[in-house]
């Protein structure tokens, strides 16, 4: 199984986490309060588009992470991948 290896990338998908867990404790805190369900619901919608937005980047290192293990590609055609897997996530997220 590959790991995370990308120290650039793990710091941005631990700092995408915790942004939803200081989203999730704003959800209970919410709740202690009172607050009306209909913004507790709007911070759910939050919460998940983040999780959601996380868990796309987490699948876009994976997939850059095995392209260059199986291609091994010099310097010129990684820059190539580089923008092609940039390309890919943003439609990817277009599209979510």
């Amino acid at each position: 199984m590959t790991q995370l290896t990308d120290a650039a990338a793990r710091t941005d998908i631990l700092n995408r986490l915790r942004r939803a867990e200081g989203q999730i404790r704003g959800v209970q805190r919410m709740i202690e309060e009172g607050e009306s369900c209909l913004k507790i619901s709007q911070q759910f919608s939050a919460v998940r588009k983040a999780l959601d937005s996380t868990s796309m980047r987490m699948t876009m290192c994976f997939m850059e992470q095995e392209l260059k293990a199986c291609l091994q590609p010099d310097e010129s055609q990684r820059v190539g991948l580089d923008l092609m897997l940039k390309d890919m996530e943003t439609l990817l997220a277009r599209m979510g």
